[in-house]
């Protein structure tokens, strides 16, 4: 049963050596390194997180690509979202894998770009033991000459029929909207460029985790806002209460806990009304640790499995099943975000639970839409 919701699913195309990983973590580094040699730090903590069907893959292969797209359609996945890092001055970063697909024109799968427009950092240690960031590459927005060879760039994937549109423009998301200096005259620019090759035009959404700043993104200029509310969820949880604190304080120095929260309790608030919006693209979470990453300072959402991850995607897919048929979209965070601990590949433990899990939410409210549509076509019979 094919869906009116479309399912776009963020993808990380880090799954492959770079020049710069390997100056900066080791030769052949990628996020498998940090997946592969993560530890329990807590009773029950499930880590290590590996690979089944996939294996630990290597995104340059095409092979591998298909394979992914081939899971993606059996969870009811539509299209992929590809973070995209442009720094400027046509400094980008993993960009190998998403190029293949534009030039070999495979797989023939759906997709979008999300601009992940923001520094990066290493972490380095002072004498005092005291943890500092280390600037690795920095995000510029250098004008009009920048902007114009950063939509060359990318001409040839804005013409690609697989791109995703929405009322006919390219979606393109920014992943720190109330960061981006100038954004008017960018927008403006992109506008005129793609209208001067043919194109719409953009339909500009702007990532936020807080819910207070969806009118300010849309003020701003952005055509809609992409929410993901429970990352933010779990830090006001973290900030609030004083004996939560505390207990935090002493579990960190003690045992070296990261932060739990238990994915039950996380998704209990999964729904805000901004998220029946129609300028709002609300966003579902199947899971999330990234304490491969961050060690004890990660935050984890605790027994996060399929069968919660079936009622909070269907609470999700609710909110929009209303919406304009061109606006019935919800995001996946993420597809293979596996250093983050929030992926739905399969793994060792649940297999393909988390797309099995995904495919029941789509087809149960896909039979709720069909029968709420025979109940009104008979009641106007009357």
């Amino acid at each position: 049963m094919d869906s009116k919701i479309k399912v776009i699913a963020f993808y990380l195309p880090q799954f492959h050596p770079t020049p710069h990983n390997n100056e900066w973590w080791g030769e052949g580094f990628t996020e498998w390194t940090n997946v592969a040699k993560a530890k329990k730090l807590y009773p029950g903590h499930y880590q290590p997180k590996i690979p089944a069907d996939l294996g630990f893959y290597d995104l340059r292969l095409p092979e591998v690509r298909e394979k992914q797209v081939e899971l993606a359609k059996e969870a009811g996945v539509s299209g992929f979202c590809y973070y995209h890092y442009w720094f400027s001055e046509g400094n980008e970063e993993l960009d190998y894998p998403f190029k293949e697909v534009v030039r070999t024109k495979k797989p023939d799968f759906p997709f979008c770009l999300c601009w992940a427009n923001e520094s990066w950092y290493s972490k380095f240690w002072n004498k005092d033991g005291v943890a500092q960031k280390a600037l690795l590459m920095e995000q510029r927005y250098l004008g009009e000459k920048d902007n114009e060879a950063h939509f060359y760039s990318l001409l040839e994937a804005f013409n690609d029929e697989r791109y995703i549109k929405i009322d006919g423009k390219l979606l393109f998301l920014i992943y720190q909207p109330l960061q981006f200096e100038n954004f008017d005259k960018f927008k403006k620019q992109w506008n005129e460029l793609a209208k001067e090759n043919g194109l719409e035009g953009f339909y500009f959404v702007g990532q936020t985790l807080k819910t207070s700043s969806i009118d300010e993104i849309i003020a701003r200029g952005f055509d809609a806002v992409n929410h993901c509310h429970r990352l933010d969820d779990i830090m006001q949880y973290k900030r609030s209460m004083f004996l939560v604190r505390i207990g935090i304080y002493i579990l960190k120095r003690l045992f070296k806990f990261p932060f739990v929260i238990s994915y039950k309790k996380a998704i209990k608030r999964d729904v805000r009304p901004e998220d029946y919006r129609e300028n709002v693209i609300p966003t579902m979470m199947p899971n999330w640790d990234h304490t491969p990453r961050s060690l004890d300072g990660g935050t984890v959402l605790h027994n996060a499995n399929p069968q919660l991850f079936y009622q909070h995607a269907k609470h999700i897919l609710s909110t929009v099943s209303e919406k304009a048929d061109n606006h019935k979209i919800v995001f996946l965070k993420s597809w293979n975000e596996w250093g983050e601990g929030n992926y739905m590949e399969p793994d060792l433990k649940y297999g393909k639970g988390f797309i099995t899990a995904l495919r029941s939410a789509l087809n149960e409210i896909n039979k709720n839409e069909d029968n709420n549509v025979s109940f009104r076509n008979s009641s106007r019979g009357h």
